[in-house]
């Protein structure tokens, strides 16, 4: 199955602790089926010190979430995502609207 939802989409949380939450795709995992959305899924992480983190200590960050608990957010309102033709190139197209996304 591909990976319909890129780095960069906004997208909507549609199941799990932050349900209704919004954000940015920050990275996709398309091997594991996971993404990690901006502001989604908080962990706290204990870092050790290191050259990017001097102090080290307890650092908040995002944790990935499974894919088919997100949904692409066009124009405000969740839809799924499609593929269609446009001359010869592929593009995403907005199920509930039919337009094209990219």
């Amino acid at each position: 199955m591909s990976v319909k939802i890129k780095k960069g989409d906004t997208v909507k949380v549609i199941a799990g602790k932050d349900k209704d939450k919004e954000g940015k795709v920050l990275s996709v995992d398309a091997k594991n089926n996971r993404v990690v959305v901006e502001g989604i899924n908080m962990i706290t992480k204990h870092e050790k010190p290191s050259m990017s983190n001097q102090q080290g200590g307890i650092v908040n960050k995002e944790a990935p979430i499974d894919i088919s608990n997100v949904m692409y957010l066009h124009k405000g309102k969740a839809t799924r995502i499609g593929y269609k033709m446009d001359g010869d190139k592929k593009v995403r197209v907005a199920k509930s609207t039919g337009e094209v996304i990219d």
